[in-house]
């Protein structure tokens, strides 16, 4: 696998590297793409604490601490719905207190 996980997009432009700000997309994948998305991602997470998700239009590279946050949602009715949310942490930086 690469070092990358890379979701499928159908435009061609120059690739933006997203560190700072805000960020947020919304992607429709057919259960094949999902599932191969859901693998990559698994083993970059077993190999380390760096992430790097991407599209051809973007790339997220981000290292985060243990434990990662898994929320589970569901909500029933006329038009049920269950989502999945990871949360990755980037690490505490230097500047925290301690007691010696």
């Amino acid at each position: 696998m690469g070092d990358r996980v890379n979701l499928p997009d159908d435009r061609d432009r120059q690739r933006t590297t997203v560190t700072d700000g805000f960020f947020e997309r919304e992607i429709h994948l057919s259960r094949e793409a999902t599932a191969s998305f859901l693998r990559e991602l698994a083993d970059q997470v077993e190999n380390d604490t760096r992430l790097t998700l991407s599209s051809q239009e973007w790339e997220i590279p981000f290292e985060y601490r243990e434990p990662v946050e898994i929320e589970v949602e569901f909500s029933g009715g006329r038009e049920a719905e269950l989502e999945v949310e990871f949360e990755f942490t980037e690490p505490r930086g230097g500047d925290e207190l301690s007691v010696e």
